[in-house]
């Protein structure tokens, strides 16, 4: 896809779409329901605030929050150019297919999540075929934006130490002696701790003990 300038109007129905879906298809891996949805959330996303060229003169100028870590993600990513590296993809775990996109020069940000009830439609727009996975993902491909989503215009606060660039401080956990970026540390009873030893993590360490082997420790 490289720098091209991407344009609303590369919608259902043109070569522009296909081609944003054929490398969308190859950042995933394949092509599913979840990047149609994907790629066309991340279009109408765009359009609403504002930015044209994602991958290009407006790559710092977007952060993207996405609400899933499924197939739409992915999506998202390869239509957007943010992504977790870049600090310009936030990954927030609701388990909802949406998206927020946020223009950081005007300070615009909309929501765009996926209808539910776009999946019942989806399935009777091909009545006839037996393939009901394949009917989902050219339903998709057709339907029009206001069948497939819903958008809210949201105010988002961006805290300074989520914004892209070098780290605004670095400091040493007082328990496992690790450091913590980007101010992520927390004070906890007094001490300066990263927040799985303040708050438990989700991985688990073994402890030796000599006559049993190894047992986990929390």
């Amino acid at each position: 896809m490289g720098m091209k300038t991407i344009m609303h109007n590369e919608g259902p129905g043109t070569s522009g779409f296909e081609e944003l879906l054929a490398e969308s298809a190859r950042v995933h891996g394949h092509l599913c329901p979840g990047q149609v949805l994907g790629v066309r959330m991340s279009l109408l996303g765009l359009h609403e605030i504002g930015i044209d060229d994602p991958r290009g003169r407006d790559r710092k100028s977007i952060i993207v929050f996405v609400e899933m870590d499924r197939c739409a993600a992915d999506a998202v990513q390869s239509i957007t150019g943010c992504s977790l590296g870049h600090r310009t993809m936030k990954f927030m775990d609701y388990g909802k297919m949406a998206a927020t996109f946020m223009n950081l020069r005007t300070g615009t940000a909309v929501r765009v999540r996926a209808r539910e009830e776009s999946r019942d439609k989806a399935r009777t727009c091909f009545p006839g075929t037996t393939d009901k996975y394949r009917a989902q993902l050219e339903a998709y491909k057709i339907m029009t934006d206001g069948e497939l989503f819903e958008i809210m215009p949201v105010s988002v606060r961006m805290k300074p130490e989520d914004m892209p660039g070098r780290p605004l401080g670095r400091v040493r956990c007082e328990s496992c002696g690790e450091h913590v970026q980007d101010m992520r540390e927390v004070l906890h009873h007094g001490k300066v701790l990263c927040r799985p030893c303040a708050k438990g993590g989700y991985y688990t360490l073994p402890v030796a003990f000599p006559e049993d082997g190894y047992a986990e420790k929390s």
